[in-house]
């Protein structure tokens, strides 16, 4: 096995784990990315709309006024110290940003264009919507990642691209690393680091129908559930309201923060209904409910389970200025050009509030309270600092993986220089490449392809946007007997080098483990908050439930703990729109 030897790990290539290259690089730190592909490929590259500062370029904002709707998005279970504190920050992180060259859209007189966006409003929601989106035309995920990783390459980050990490190498001394394996010649690599951060991003691909690219299958919030540490809040999965229709690809916010109308079958803008005050521009939990609601009641377009996006009515300068990538996507996928014609969306599977709890610095928490994993950190999707809640505000995913891959990347540079390597655990090490030779040695009796297509049917079905205690149960029959089927395959055979097969296995042995630990918090759970809607609890319960949940996984068990929400400012009240 061969052993490459850093002073920092990063694990992810997406914004955050860029964001935190780049700090630690610049103050002088030997750091290393590694990732499952190339960098610019990220599921960050994704991102549309815009990233959330509260700059004020195109009217009054304040951060304050961003703390609050934030808070209020989470349905009031973020933490709000976290809240605040990323708020305030965001703001500089906007200019940082700008200042190493993302190229931002502009006002006329220079300053980074803003536009509305869902949730997003002044005078503490009581004033009308305010433009804190600051954007990239529709690329804004594009235009960061491409910047982050040029300014990486500058600063002499070593990159490790198409490695799958498979084990997080941990002792009790603390994290010394991780192990994978090389997906283009084959073979497992050990990366030894006085300091390891995990940026792996999301798991929305442990459902049918996703926003998200191939890649997000959840394998850092996997691999750590498999070390014996918490996950947090990890129940609350965020549904995007406008998924292209059948595909589920994103169509941004940002095409309702320009006046896009939600339609029914009827030709109404149903939102008038759901949020009357606020109509497309509602959260993103609001508006996802609301179109489920419309389609279960029978005003799908057609029938069918999908409503129509409306932008016929603005002017095609703007569209083609402000929306050029969403009008390439609906002529080449859809084939209709959404000047003229409407664009079909759905409900699609997005993004995870939940993830490693970790605190301010962004180091894991052992207990999911406050003792540390020494020299274990997180950032980005994969981690939870508990901003979003139940209920994460658009534009603040990208800005989180700026400001707090940043305050990662700051942290281990402090700490970097006065720590010593840890030696590598043999049997840690042992014990996977036994697992991954195993594997690689066993003659299959299940194809891999029949247990994942039935782990994202089934969670689609019975763990999606509505859920109650029949279906979540029907899901974890089904999970454990995908369980017992995954010990049935066997890549025998099969050439090691570019062995997606092998890959695959892996990342479905996590969206396994993942899956179990989302279940068994939503079925625990008994209220609706935010993204999580129980139809046999269909209310938020805060005498019962104001509280983070924090699962672990023992064997084939998981184990629910829980802790107290942190609130410094706003009180809980009934979120109207």
């Amino acid at each position: 096995m061969i052993i490459h030897k850093h002073q920092i790990i990063i694990v992810g290539a997406g914004i955050a784990g860029l964001a935190a290259a780049l700090e630690a690089a610049q103050a002088g730190s030997d750091v290393a990315v590694v990732s499952k592909v190339f960098p610019t490929h990220s599921h960050s590259v994704a991102a549309q709309g815009g990233t959330a500062a509260a700059l004020g370029n195109m009217e009054e904002d304040s951060w304050e006024w961003h703390f609050y709707d934030t808070a209020k998005g989470s349905d009031f279970l973020g933490d709000q110290d976290a809240q605040a504190l990323f708020c305030k920050e965001a703001i500089e992180a906007a200019y940082f940003l700008e200042h190493i060259g993302v190229p931002f859209s502009r006002t006329e007189d220079g300053h980074i264009l803003q536009r509305h966006f869902g949730g997003h409003y002044s005078n503490f929601g009581k004033g009308p919507p305010v433009r804190r989106a600051c954007l990239a035309a529709d690329r804004i995920g594009q235009a960061i990642l491409y910047t982050l990783f040029g300014q990486c390459l500058h600063f002499k980050v070593k990159f490790y691209n198409e490695f799958l990490i498979t084990h997080i190498l941990l002792q009790d001394e603390g994290c010394s690393g991780v192990m994978g394996w090389d997906i283009i010649h084959g073979g497992m690599h050990a990366f030894q680091g006085k300091l390891t951060l995990l940026a792996t991003g999301g798991c929305s691909r442990l459902f049918k129908i996703t926003t998200n690219s191939a890649i997000n299958t959840g394998d850092g919030m996997g691999m750590v559930l498999e070390s014996g540490l918490p996950l947090e809040d990890i129940e609350f999965i965020q549904f995007h309201p406008t998924g292209l229709y059948p595909w589920g690809f994103l169509i941004s916010e940002g095409v309702r923060g320009e006046g896009g109308y939600l339609i029914n079958q009827e030709g109404e803008r149903f939102m008038r209904i759901y949020a009357p005050e606020r109509m497309e521009l509602a959260p993103r939990d609001v508006v996802c409910r609301a179109i489920q609601s419309e389609i279960e009641a029978g005003r799908g377009i057609g029938g069918k389970p999908y409503v129509h996006l409306d932008i016929t009515h603005l002017p095609d300068e703007l569209i083609k200025e402000k929306l050029p990538q969403i009008r390439e996507m609906a002529i080449k996928f859809a084939g209709i050009d959404p000047k003229r014609q409407p664009i079909p969306v759905a409900p699609t599977a997005h993004y995870s509030m939940g993830g490693i709890p970790i605190n301010i610095d962004c180091e894991v928490l052992a207990d999911g309270k406050k003792k540390i994993v020494p020299r274990l950190f997180a950032a980005g999707e994969c981690a939870c600092v508990s901003i979003h809640g139940a209920n994460r505000l658009g534009t603040n995913s990208t800005m989180e993986c700026v400001v707090f891959g940043r305050r990662a990347g700051r942290r281990m540079a402090k700490i970097a220089g006065r720590l010593n390597f840890l030696p590598l655990p043999e049997a840690k090490i042992k014990e996977g490449l036994d697992e991954i030779d195993s594997l690689l040695n066993r003659s299959a009796k299940l194809p891999l392809a029949e247990i994942r297509e039935r782990l994202q049917e089934g969670m689609t079905k019975n763990c999606g946007i509505l859920r109650d205690k029949s279906s979540l149960k029907a899901q974890v029959e089904l999970i454990q007997d995908l369980k017992a089927a995954y010990r049935e395959i066997g890549l025998k055979g099969i050439p090691r080098e570019y062995n997606l097969a092998l890959q695959e296995a892996m990342e479905l042995k996590h969206m396994l483990n993942l899956s179990g630990a989302i279940v068994q918090s939503a079925l625990a759970r008994k209220e609706s908050r935010g993204a999580h809607y129980r139809i046999d609890f269909p209310n938020r319960d805060e005498e019962g439930w104001l509280r983070h949940t924090l699962v672990f996984m023992e064997g084939e068990k998981y184990k629910l703990e829980y802790k107290p929400v942190v609130i410094t400012r706003f009180e809980p009240e009934e979120r109207r729109f």
